[in-house]
This record gives C-alpha cells, structure tokens and sequence, in this order.
C-alpha cells in the first residue's frame, strides 16, 4: 500500500474510533415524564416558512410552554397570515412582526435577537421553523439542561436520493470529527452548538452578548458557544433521538445553496476548504475508484456507525461514496459563488 493510501487509512482510522467513542459517549434525548416548567419561551424565527410552520407549530404547542413566539423576518410568502390563523385558535402563541434587517446584521441573528427582547419566559429555547417536536422534547431537553448553554442535533429527515446522500453526510458527519468529550474542556476552540434548537436562561443569554454579540456571523451556534467557554460557561451537545427531527432543505438544489453559504466559515479558510474537499473525495470516492475496496468499506462502517448514533436510515452510509461528488458544487459556491439565503446575500468573511 502506497503512503498515500496509508494515509487515507489513518485518517479514516480516527474518524472510526471518534465515531465509536461518540457511540457511547454522545447524549440523547429520551422521553421523559416531568412536566415542562411554565416560564419557557419557545422562539422561532420564520421567514418564508409557510411550507413548514403547519407541520411545526402542532408540536411546539404541545409542549406546555409557557408561550410560543413566531417572528416574521420580512417573509414574502404567507407566514405571518398562517401563523395569524394558528393563534386565533390557539392562545399560547403570537406572532411579533419583524423590523427591516438592519446592516451588518446576519438575518437569523436579527430576528433572534427580537425573539428574546420580546419574550416573555426565564428560558429562552430558540427552534428553527422546519424543526419538528415530538410530545415530551421539551422536558426531556429541560430534563438535561443544567445551566449555560444546551443545544441539540435533530435526527436528519430528506427526500431525495441526492439530498439523502448530502445532508446526513455533512451535518452527521460531527459525530465522527468531534469527541463529545471535548466538550468539557475549558478552551473555546473545543465549543460546539447547534442553532436549530438552542437553550439557556435569560441571564446566561445577556451575559453573553445574546444574538447580538454574533450579530454578523453565518456560523451564530459556534460563536455563541465559544463565547459561552470563554466565559466559563457550562456547554453541553446532545442528539434528538425521537424527540426532535429537520428536514433541512428542500433538495439538492437548496442544499448547495445552504450549505454554500456556511462551508467558507465553517471552515476558516480557502486553503483549509479545498484541504477538505480532498480528504473527502481521497477517503470516501477514490478508493472505490482506484482499486481499494476495504478501505472503502472502512469509509462506509464509519458512516453507518454515524447513522445508527444520530437515528437516520442506516441506507444512507450506502451513499457515502457518492457524497463527495455531490458536495463539489457546494465546495465551489463557498469558494466562488455569492453567499444567498432566502433572497438575501452576504457579504463574504
């Protein structure tokens, strides 16, 4: 075996034993039976959600909060009128009209930062609109927390086989870079959250600056939670298990494009972005290619030991091969393209 491969297989060697150790080590929610406290907030941003609000906000008003808050971020479908009719019948949710983006404010984290000025709860959850809630996430997620800021990774939902082979890939793809465990290191580079669903209390909130501290950032979930360790704040991770599931974009197409305009900061520079399209094209594509089917299938194992951690379809490790490839387009919009989202561009960092 030529040192190239040799080391491919080291690399994916430890991507292996991260995965193994995240198998035992990495928390997930289960249903619990404690009641939610009254005083939680449960906050969404919403701009052009009105294809998933009507699945969401069902379960978000079973959770016994104390209040459900939708802002609407200048949508131009119809979101506020949806979200209007749901609160007619049901009188623990409002709907708080969002102000004009202000410059050098990212739009999640304006339409945050509003939340949690008009919030009423001593808990501050904030959820993505396409997050969906399971009766009891919300004890079991307040069940875990523990001060500081928690977060969790809802289970991946997707349609297609091209989004199928993307998404899990990328967002599940954590379980197997980062150790859980790193979480209790007191150093800010070890800090990792997920904005789809995020909690802390409101005084851990301010004291961190809230939304508006991260004001201009794309990646606000690992700002806020570096900023959180810096702090000396506890951080904690944890999985949705049943409790809590996205479908994240709407096909492939929308995927390059989300994921376009997260992969340059995710990834802190050019030359470590084209360092990363390689590895994973060397790790998961090539050896199919090129004569080397075990390592492969060692490709595969790691993914499948992903999968059946984060509670996706254990088929989708079959796509891991492909994957890479289809990632190409989304390597070359963050190196290249305009950063878009949902009408808006971003200046790049």
């Amino acid at each position: 075996m030529s040192w190239f491969w040799q080391g491919v297989l080291l690399l994916l060697a430890l991507r292996l034993l991260v995965a193994l150790l995240n198998a035992f080590a990495f928390p997930v929610l289960r249903p619990g039976r404690a009641p939610a406290p009254p005083a939680v907030s449960l906050l969404v941003p919403a701009r052009d959600e009105a294809a998933n609000l009507p699945h969401a906000l069902p379960g978000l008003l079973r959770q016994g909060a104390l209040e459900v808050v939708v802002l609407d971020d200048e949508s131009r479908d119809g979101t506020p009128a949806l979200v209007e009719a749901f609160a007619a019948r049901c009188p623990g949710l409002r709907l708080v009209r969002g102000e004009p983006l202000p410059p050098g404010w990212v739009g999640k984290n304006w339409a945050c930062h509003q939340l949690a000025q008009a919030a009423r709860g001593e808990v501050l959850v904030f959820t993505d609109a396409d997050v969906r809630w399971e009766e009891g996430a919300l004890a079991a997620l307040l069940g875990r927390y523990r001060g500081g800021l928690l977060s969790a990774m809802p289970r991946q939902r997707t349609g297609g086989v091209l989004e199928a082979a993307v998404v899990p890939f990328v967002v599940d793809g954590l379980l197997s870079f980062f150790p859980h465990p790193l979480l209790r290191l007191p150093f800010a580079w070890a800090g990792a959250s997920n904005g789809q669903v995020l909690a802390l209390r409101r005084e851990d909130y301010l004291a961190l600056g809230g939304h508006a501290s991260v004001k201009g950032s794309l990646l606000e979930d690992v700002a806020l939670a570096r900023r959180a360790k810096a702090r000396g704040m506890r951080l904690d991770l944890v999985l949705g298990g049943p409790l809590l599931s996205v479908r994240m974009y709407r096909g492939y197409r929308e995927a390059v494009e989300g994921f376009g305009k997260n992969f340059l900061p995710l990834h802190g520079s050019r030359a470590v972005l084209l360092a990363s399209a390689f590895y994973h094209l060397s790790a998961y594509t090539l050896p199919w290619l090129l004569g080397q089917p075990l390592l492969g299938l060692v490709g595969v194992l790691e993914r499948l030991l992903v999968q059946a951690k984060a509670g996706g379809p254990l088929a989708y490790a079959l796509l891991t091969p492909l994957a890479p490839v289809l990632l190409l387009p989304v390597y070359a919009r963050a190196l290249w393209g305009p950063r878009r989202w949902k009408g808006r561009v971003y200046p790049g960092p």
